[in-house]
């Protein structure tokens, strides 16, 4: 069986070049097994939940956002930053849900962990499986900047799995996320993924 495993190769130096409102850069100074020493530079992130929110009726709940650095509107599904240090990820998942989609679940799963880009970032993403949705109470959450152009659909999981292997979807957590979810229904099951408090070894949180 393939399992990823913890390695960390010696640093003789390090320097945050820039530090930005979420992220950094981070250049290191690592001995390569020849024993040469070579510089990695790569951002530092706080990590990333996504939530892929399925209705009863088979629906993704997908969102439309401008993209600047790619210069796109990106197909999507609900995500955002783990902006508190040891933040449980499945609280910060239901905020983003109801914050983006202003809808609920009651029903929440691991779906599947991913790093978004390791060769230039440290940054992990946990994508939950959200069912039994339904429209949350209360007023919307305001929107800001990007946020207040985001369109709202809901699309059959067969349309979005078409959408990815035509090459026509390229957001990194819908893509991950729908592939993920069609290869649990054809394999073990919803009801076999990890349970929402599932450790998370890459982003270890608290409570």
């Amino acid at each position: 069986m393939l399992q990823d495993t913890p390695q960390e190769w010696q640093v003789t130096a390090t320097s945050t070049p820039f530090t930005g409102k979420k992220t950094g850069v981070r250049t290191d100074e690592v001995v390569m097994p020849g024993g040469a020493t070579a510089s990695r530079d790569y951002q530092v992130h706080p990590g990333s939940v996504a939530v892929l929110a399925l209705d009863g009726d088979g629906r993704v709940l997908v969102i439309k956002q401008y993209r600047h650095p790619v210069r796109h509107r990106l197909w999507e599904i609900p995500a955002g930053l783990l902006d508190v240090p040891g933040e449980n990820p499945l609280h910060a998942a239901q905020r983003e849900l109801y914050e983006e989609a202003h809808v609920k679940a009651g029903d929440w799963r691991v779906l599947v962990d991913v790093y978004s880009s390791p060769g230039g970032s440290d940054e992990a993403v946990r994508i939950f499986l959200a069912r039994d949705v339904t429209d949350a109470d209360g007023e919307r959450f305001e929107a800001f900047d990007e946020e207040a152009d985001m369109e709202h659909t809901r699309v059959p999981l067969a349309e979005l799995v078409r959408g990815v292997l035509a090459g026509d979807l390229h957001n990194n957590a819908l893509v991950s996320g729908v592939l993920a979810l069609s290869a649990a229904l054809a394999g073990d099951g919803l009801d076999a993924l990890r349970p929402a408090e599932a450790p998370w070894p890459a982003r270890p949180f608290t409570g």
